[in-house]
């Protein structure tokens, strides 16, 4: 099975890696939505992550990857073994964060789980067997052609995403379990809009477009050249660097919580979400936390006004109202804010 091409070889892109980075330090931000040309590196970006996450702790032998510091949230399996062992004490193992595909073609009982048929057949037994709901529980799940997605499992994602559960009620099982994961979705506008309901689920909205760099583009065809020549040779090329982006991830999340956000560049990104318009306070809420993060991931102890508008253009470009008398696009709109509210770069 070939490696996925490295994450520090992608050529450019920043905002995109910026964002998928983002949603790694900070998972609350939300989901990552990446629309553009086709052949710009969305899914590149998006399959790479795995080689960068740090493992994470789980509960041995649970099939959801419980948390075994989460003593609320655990799946009942979880919960009714903590129950016979010394102070509710589970054995822990190191687990890779997982980064799951969620294909346009799946069947809803792949998405949420079903009953094992084998187990039912040879054992006579009902068994829940795990859909890819739970495999991505604590990790990300990717939707390649978001935009494409059935109705009735968009509807699944939904009620996912907003109980933080997957209930299934079905062929005489019943099974709920955690399901909490980063969604990320990539696409081409082009081939139709999202739902406005799961637009409104991502956190990052970022816009890609084909470089019109001629070096940039010839440096994109000698890497994958490369790449496709002698994978392993050119991984062993990038360790180094992706090892440097892990450390910075795990810096990161490490420093977090003691970010601090000043009132002043508060006021001014609420001034900012007001200038523009944005619906609720889900976008100040999505700015600020984007805005500490990459704060994190430049090793700040205090976020700036900078931190604020390197990020406003993916946290608040898919919140606008649609404006008939403004022929501008979405990412005109927020330049023009961040210039209202900031002053002219």
């Amino acid at each position: 099975m070939r490696v996925a091409f490295p994450f520090s070889a992608i050529v450019g892109q920043e905002q995109m890696k910026l964002a998928l980075l983002i949603a790694t330090v900070d998972p609350s931000v939300g989901g990552v939505l990446v629309l553009g040309d086709r052949g710009t590196g969305k899914s590149t970006v998006v399959r790479a992550l795995p080689a960068l996450l740090p493992s994470m702790k789980a509960v041995e032998g649970c099939r959801y990857g419980c948390d075994p510091s989460a003593n609320g949230s655990r799946c009942d399996e979880c919960q009714e073994r903590a129950t016979h062992t010394a102070k509710g004490r589970l054995p822990v193992t190191d687990k890779r964060v997982p980064v799951v595909d969620l294909p346009l073609g799946a069947t809803e009982d792949r998405v949420v789980g079903a009953l094992d048929i084998e187990k039912a057949l040879r054992n006579g037994e009902k068994a829940f067997e795990p859909g890819l709901l739970a495999r991505a529980h604590r990790g990300f799940l990717y939707v390649d052609e978001v935009n494409l997605l059935e109705d009735h499992l968009v509807d699944l994602l939904l009620d996912v995403a907003q109980t933080g559960e997957n209930v299934v009620e079905r062929d005489g099982v019943s099974v709920r379990h955690p399901a909490r994961f980063v969604l990320v979705g990539s696409g081409n506008p082009e081939e139709g809009d999202l739902r406005p309901q799961l637009l409104d689920r991502f956190g990052l909205s970022v816009e890609v477009r084909t470089s019109d760099s001629v070096a940039q583009r010839v440096e994109v065809i000698r890497r994958r050249d490369a790449y496709e020549r002698d994978s392993t040779a050119f991984l062993a090329t990038w360790d180094d660097a992706d090892a440097g982006v892990r450390a910075r991830i795990l810096a990161a999340r490490k420093r977090l919580p003691s970010v601090q956000v000043p009132d002043a560049v508060l006021h001014k990104a609420v001034q900012l979400c007001v200038e523009l318009g944005t619906d609720g306070v889900r976008g100040e809420l999505t700015l600020l936390r984007a805005a500490r993060a990459a704060a994190a991931l430049d090793g700040a102890k205090i976020v700036t006004d900078a931190h604020v508008k390197t990020v406003a253009p993916m946290a608040l470009r898919h919140r606008l109202r649609r404006n008939v008398l403004d022929d501008g696009g979405s990412g005109t709109r927020v330049a023009r804010g961040i210039a209202a509210i900031y002053g002219a770069a």
